[in-house]
């Protein structure tokens, strides 16, 4: 998917890993002066076939890959062993297939990419991220969101944010760097009993190691993402860039161009340093939690 594109992701396997490496070959190609058209024919296809494959909108044959590289230029062993690698995972199906029926096609992407990610940078300005929400928070925003859908729908729904939450606890899973503003945390969402729980899970959740939390408190003012939340992805792989995730209501937007991506991470800088510091946030979460369901 190319930076700044809204295309609906294919249906089935780990998208993220189809969209990354077709964002490398893109970028080997275009660096070497070489036409879609020209690698279309070296593995037997078309241009089209060459730039769907680089929007990572169909599977990849390991020999498709294999020549591309040849032709490319990249004869480094381990380099070539990852790329074929990527390749050979990409047609595996990821976890979330299961979650199909209540899962949008555009957000599948978005899972790869998390369960993908070495680290998760995601800025909130209205709910609680879903990593860190508790199942009954969780299912107060979904029914915000769902109020028609059916009770197994919302159960399967809050189901697949509570799987999301393992890759936290699991060995090698992303650290993940939350910043989240006050607004957030005094918006009763469920009601009182449901955010004092909520809060007591986030003090929880900021002594994790793998957990980075901060608070921006409304004495801040105005701050540099006062736009809306994001979220920027890291992957374990030096070869593959970060990519800014943005949600929409009906669909995202994922951005990997390299002055894009320098946006958005200018602007997280910016909302830490206006956040309170990490050691501060079970002090400041324990005081809001005394301020839930007092009288105004």
């Amino acid at each position: 998917m190319s930076a700044g594109s809204q295309e609906e992701a294919p249906g089935g396997g780990p998208t993220v890993l189809r969209i990354l490496l077709g964002s490398q070959l893109r970028k080997l190609r275009e660096s070497r002066g070489i036409t879609r058209e020209a690698a279309g024919y070296e593995i037997r296809a078309s241009g089209s076939k060459i730039s769907r494959m680089e929007l990572g909108r169909v599977s990849f044959k390991e020999r498709d890959v294999a020549d591309l590289l040849s032709m490319y230029g990249v004869i480094d062993s381990a380099e070539r062993d990852a790329l074929i690698g990527l390749a050979r995972q990409a047609n595996n199906p990821g976890w979330w297939q299961h979650f199909g029926d209540v899962l949008p096609n555009w957000f599948q992407a978005y899972l790869g990419l998390e369960a993908a990610a070495s680290l998760i940078r995601t800025y909130e300005i209205q709910f609680v991220p879903g990593l860190l929400q508790t199942p009954d928070y969780a299912r107060a925003v979904i029914m915000l969101g769902h109020a028609g859908a059916s009770a197994e729908e919302i159960n399967r729904r809050v189901g697949l944010r509570l799987q999301r939450q393992q890759i936290l606890t699991r060995s090698g899973g992303p650290q993940l760097w939350a910043v989240i503003d006050e607004a957030v945390l005094r918006r009763p969402i469920g009601g009182v009993d449901v955010m004092r729980a909520q809060i007591e899970s986030l003090i929880e959740a900021s002594k994790l190691p793998g957990v980075r939390l901060q608070i921006i408190p409304f004495q801040a003012g105005g701050h540099a993402a006062a736009g809306g939340p994001f979220a920027i992805l890291r992957f374990p792989e030096p070869e593959l860039p970060d990519v800014v995730y943005v949600e929409q209501l009906t669909s995202a937007i994922y951005l990997d161009k390299r002055e894009d991506v320098d946006h958005y991470a200018m602007a997280m800088e910016r909302v830490c340093i206006d956040a309170e510091p990490p050691n501060d946030t079970p002090e400041i979460l324990g005081k809001l939690l005394n301020e839930v369901g007092r009288p105004a």
